[in-house]
């Protein structure tokens, strides 16, 4: 098969073709529940913000030993370089939602997928505060001055307590989180998709 074969070949393969384009009544009824989670993730990106600031000017103000303030500071540090990691994936996803109306079915069912990878990335940010949380537990465990001091066992104790209960509750927090946000506004837009089909 010559040049000018496969050029006309390929030009009357028609598997190539754009998706239908969805309707303009369609289109806005997905761009309000769009509207709603872009609004969700701006309120959430800045209350974030604010957290971190505020801990930072809690941190700088308080009365304590260096090395308490120090380590303290550290852990935030090393927090809000997690949380620029999961903001950075969150991010990209409002971008794409940000970019001009989903025109195809395609493009809404890609974003779609968008959701579901944005909502694995969800638990994995509350879980990965995890050894943070470890962290300053210990921090506190051994810097905040007590007129006793506790024994191994009740350090151990309280430890491991306030993992067991944490832990499940970051995690339930977590997705309960979601679900309020975000999980309502991205079931219209799957029921939305499924009409299409």
């Amino acid at each position: 098969m010559n040049i000018d074969e496969l050029k006309n070949t390929w030009n009357q393969d028609d598997s190539f073709e754009e998706t239908p384009e969805i309707s303009m009544e369609q289109k806005n009824k997905i761009n309000l529940p769009l509207e709603k989670i872009r609004g969700n993730m701006r309120m959430e990106f800045w209350s974030t913000v604010g957290i971190f600031v505020f801990a930072f000017g809690v941190i700088a103000l308080s009365p304590g030993p260096f090395k308490f303030k120090f380590y303290i500071t550290i852990l935030i540090a090393s927090m809000v370089f997690v949380t620029f990691f999961f903001f950075s994936k969150f991010f990209k996803l409002y971008k794409n939602m940000s970019s001009p109306m989903m025109k195809t079915y395609d493009s809404l069912k890609d974003l779609l997928h968008q959701f579901e990878l944005n909502k694995q990335y969800y638990s994995s940010f509350y879980l990965s505060f995890v050894p943070f949380l470890v962290c300053e537990i210990i921090i506190v465990l051994e810097f905040i001055p007590r007129p006793f001091p506790l024994s191994n066992i009740k350090i151990a104790g309280i430890l491991i307590g306030s993992l067991v209960i944490v832990m499940p509750l970051l995690f339930v927090m977590g997705k309960w989180w979601f679900k309020k946000f975000y999980g309502k506004f991205i079931r219209q837009i799957e029921d939305l998709v499924n009409e299409l089909r």
